[in-house]
């Protein structure tokens, strides 16, 4: 099975994911630009078993905004790492930034396009889009 590694800003949390992503997405949402600090939030989706921390565990923290989703992240550098699905906590929302070279995920969609700041221009770039968040698959 393929492992993928990734850690914070400072290198203090290291992660390791396994095997094949549920999926990867760019969000719009406020609360995830406010997080990443950019207009879009890349994210790969990972079911909890596959991720592992292997260093700094001790460092993350998490902070769950009115929208309920926690967002975990480095005590030490304030670096973005994942976040939990509000309702399920059954897919982890590992930043695509985390990663330390290419996992080999392409994205599946792009949700909340209707809370794009007005100055982003989304690229015509063929995936499906959801003005809310995706729907479960079936």
């Amino acid at each position: 099975m393929p492992t993928h590694k990734g850690e914070c800003f400072c290198g203090a949390v290291q992660v390791e994911v396994t095997g094949e992503p549920e999926g990867m997405g760019y969000c719009h949402c406020r609360s995830c630009r406010s997080w990443s600090g950019g207009p879009v939030n890349a994210f790969s989706l990972w079911k909890p078993e596959a991720v592992r921390v292997t260093a700094g565990e001790e460092l993350i923290s998490s902070w769950t905004p009115p929208d309920g989703a926690p967002k975990c992240f480095c005590s030490r550098c304030g670096g973005a790492l994942w976040s939990l699905d509000a309702a399920t906590h059954e897919i982890t929302g590992v930043r695509l930034g985390t990663f330390d070279h290419d996992p080999g995920v392409r994205p599946t969609h792009r949700q909340y396009v209707d809370y794009a700041v007005v100055w982003e221009k989304i690229p015509d770039d063929g995936l499906p889009r959801y003005p809310e968040r995706r729907p479960p698959e079936r």
